[in-house]
């Protein structure tokens, strides 16, 4: 069953992954025209999903916490070193998903 839910998340993963319109602007590269400053991006499902894929916040068997909850945004600023510090945005806010997007490119 373990597989069988790895397998899903994989497949919804690469489906939602593989389309531009589905992804934010601020993991696209910029065009000639776009600023290249920090673009504010809105949270998505898939830039959740994109944000897991580089840090992983559960373990080798499948236990974690639910992707883009508060415990999820917690472990994310936990892996990027910022938890606790004050220039971090309030979580589950536009501006939380693109200061961590940020730290991300960094």
């Amino acid at each position: 069953m373990r597989y069988f839910k790895k397998v899903c998340f994989l497949m919804t993963f690469l489906l939602l992954g593989c389309t531009d319109s589905n992804t934010p602007k601020a993991l696209s590269s910029p065009t000639a025209d776009e600023n290249t400053h920090t673009t504010q991006i809105q949270c998505s499902d898939v830039w959740y999903q994109q944000v897991e894929a580089q840090l992983t916040s559960g373990d080798s068997q499948g236990h974690g916490p639910d992707i883009g909850g508060n415990e999820w945004q917690s472990v994310v600023e936990f892996k990027l070193g910022v938890r606790g510090d004050k220039s971090v945005p309030q979580r589950n806010s536009d501006e939380w998903c693109s200061f961590i997007d940020e730290q991300l490119q960094h």
